[in-house]
């Protein structure tokens, strides 16, 4: 395993930024898109099986569902509520009958994975076009369902970074196990 003094790739190679971005937005906005390359990452190199391998039993966190729940919670942040849109589209990677279908149904398949991380690109993708569109972080938006109320975009978009940062720490053990891989 090539070391990098701890680091996951070198230095030269990292696409990771660790600018001075001016401003609240500028700030939230290259905290969520460093911790988005982490997990992309820590999925590279991988194949289908090894992408779907899972954790310890009783759970069923694999590298791949981790893609795919990222995909999930994006669109629904950032589509769903910040947007407007949970009254009339559904959430992907989701049932009434299983919350965790992200997790539930990955498979080490080469055509799941190509999808799962298709999805996860546009997601981020479509996020990062309706972000450069946001100039006041304190609008309030709907929460739907029994949460009820209304959250800051703000708010929302520390979230995100939360999110991305604890599944971060998920993909980390989750790769070490797979292939001994370590590094931040």
């Amino acid at each position: 395993m090539t070391s990098f003094n701890g680091m996951w790739v070198a230095p030269e190679s990292d696409p990771r930024t660790l600018g001075n971005p001016v401003g609240e937005i500028a700030t939230i906005r290259e905290y969520l898109t460093n911790y988005r390359l982490t997990l992309g990452l820590k999925c590279e190199g991988l194949t289908a099986e090894q992408l779907a391998t899972r954790s310890v039993p009783p759970s069923t966190m694999s590298l791949l569902g981790l893609i795919r729940h990222t995909a999930r919670v994006e669109h629904n942040w950032f589509f769903r509520v910040m947007q407007g849109h949970y009254h009339e589209v559904p959430r992907i990677y989701w049932t009434v009958e299983d919350n965790d279908v992200d997790f539930n149904e990955v498979a080490g398949e080469p055509a799941l994975v190509d999808q799962a991380f298709a999805d996860w690109r546009e997601q981020i993708a479509a996020a990062d076009k309706w972000l450069d569109g946001v100039t006041d972080l304190g609008v309030m938006v709907a929460l739907p369902g029994d949460r009820g109320g209304e959250a800051a975009v703000r708010d929302i978009l520390i979230h995100m970074i939360e999110e991305y940062a604890r599944h971060c720490g998920h993909a980390d053990l989750l790769r070490e196990c797979i292939d001994g891989r370590t590094g931040q």
